[in-house]
């Protein structure tokens, strides 16, 4: 009986201590859905005054020390970690060669002016916007050669804490992804950080979600939806810039348009008056109209800016057409001078598998997805290339009869009519051997490749811009 009831008691006692310790998870578990479930995406700051002449902007951000002579102009596509080791691997070429500018040895990255990125690019651009050199003595180690994706994957599914923050209506997944970038890679710098390097400006491209235009992170964008963007995270602008629809969620900006005094500059109200609805021009200052009112647009959603742009040329596209002639934008931006215009694309685009036309299998969801995504890029970066190439003529004109104000048009070095461009496309498609272009172009689209891979597609990319006919006429017309 003794032993009867002594195991019962133990029996009571344990399913007491196990109610409690029950008890006390159940209520750890509701407080740590309480507390994450408030849990916020970091607001963007409100700009108290709109000042044309302050902050992160172009004219803010020249360079003494570099020639007059030269616009140099660089575009990061995206395609995650391939994207963002093939664009590395120019900037390493870039660091190596040496050219001579009216008398004067210099290295052709310290001429580079503008950088405009993508998704994976994005990340390699932000890093040298923040860092310069440094990157090359530790992107490899804390973004190229890491599994990110693995690493922000355990974020997710092994923190109980995230977990409850991610059922919050105002946290998901690009915001805990931007976190580890922050924290990670880009060492918590701002666009502030980069403005005060004096470095090449750093264009990061992202998508709104609800009209398809493309954000650029800039205080001429930011302006309008009267935010300032000085104190925004460039881990924030490179996660929204990668945020791949269905994958990854939007990253959501406050506008706060209307705030801040802003006004449409006097040459873009012209346009709006004249209601050319046919005109490039008239569709582009369009576009911002739902900005500029928050009570009628609160919130802007970001994606992925290949969505709208996966090569990054269209914020130099469209700043010439806002400003009307190449010209303008030259005065506008104080380069009146520059007689070499170079612009190096980096292309990483994939390419759908040809296989799939050799079965009659009906493709998977996946395959339709991938190739859908795929062709959509390549023709949109194709016509975005041709656009370039077709402007080129019509904005020499322009140079020459705005520089040379009517007087005879000299094209001597040097001279008003002096103006030259160049467009040099690094991509895969170049590479002549079959085999590997389509290796290259099949390299998976994620944040985590093998170091060999990242070696490759460095090396790679080094090869495709000596190869360029168009690089190597450059380099002539430098010396």
């Amino acid at each position: 009986m003794r032993i009867a009831y002594s195991l019962k008691r133990n029996i009571i006692s344990y399913e007491f201590k196990k109610s409690r310790l029950f008890q006390v998870m159940l209520f750890a578990i509701s407080l740590l859905l309480i507390t994450s479930g408030c849990a916020h995406y970091p607001l963007n700051e409100a700009l108290e005054q709109y000042d044309p002449d302050s902050g992160y902007r172009g004219i803010n951000m020249v360079d003494t020390e570099q020639s007059n002579d030269l616009l140099m102009y660089l575009t990061f596509s995206g395609g995650g970690t391939r994207a963002a080791a093939f664009s590395y691997g120019l900037l390493e070429e870039l660091k190596k060669t040496e050219v001579m500018i009216y008398g004067k040895k210099t290295l052709l990255i310290d001429e580079v002016d503008v950088i405009s990125a993508v998704s994976g690019g994005s990340f390699t651009a932000g890093y040298y916007g923040l860092f310069g050199d440094q990157i090359f003595l530790d992107f490899e180690s804390k973004f190229l050669k890491k599994n990110i994706q693995g690493a922000i994957s355990s974020r997710t599914f092994f923190n109980p804490y995230n977990w409850a923050r991610l059922f919050s209506p105002t946290f998901d997944r690009s915001d805990l992804a931007a976190e580890y970038y922050n924290k990670y890679v880009f060492d918590g710098g701002t666009f502030g950080d980069i403005a005060s390097r004096k470095g090449p400006m750093i264009h990061i491209n992202a998508t709104d979600m609800v009209t398809g235009i493309r954000m650029s992170f800039n205080q001429g964008a930011f302006d309008v939806i009267c935010s300032d963007l000085s104190s925004f995270p460039v881990a924030r602008a490179a996660a929204a810039s990668s945020a791949v629809p269905v994958v990854l969620t939007p990253v959501t900006l406050r506008n706060y348009g209307g705030t801040c005094g802003f006004e449409m500059p006097e040459y873009l109200e012209k346009v709006l008056r004249a209601q050319e609805t046919t005109s490039r021009q008239f569709h582009h200052v369009n576009n911002l109209r739902p900005y500029l009112d928050a009570k009628k647009t609160k919130y802007l959603h970001l994606v992925d800016g290949g969505v709208a742009d996966n090569l990054g040329l269209r914020t130099a596209l469209d700043r010439v057409t806002l400003f009307g002639d190449f010209w303008t934008t030259l005065k506008f931006s104080g380069i009146e001078d520059v007689h070499k215009v170079v612009i190096i694309t980096m292309n990483a685009e994939t390419e759908a598998d040809n296989e799939l036309s050799l079965v009659a299998k009906l493709p998977g969801i996946g395959a339709m997805l991938d190739s859908y995504s795929s062709i959509a890029v390549t023709r949109y970066n194709y016509e975005t290339i041709m656009l370039l190439r077709e402007s080129f003529h019509r904005w020499t004109k322009e140079v020459r009869q705005g520089r040379c104000a009517g007087g005879p048009i000299s094209t001597e070095p040097g001279a008003c009519g002096d103006i030259e461009f160049y467009l040099i496309e690094v991509k895969f498609d170049a590479l002549k051997d079959e085999d590997e272009r389509v290796y290259f172009k099949r390299l998976a689209t994620s944040f985590k490749l093998s170091e060999k891979e990242v070696d490759e597609l460095r090396e790679v990319a080094k090869r495709l811009l000596n190869d360029s006919p168009e690089y190597q006429r450059l380099l002539s017309d430098l010396k």
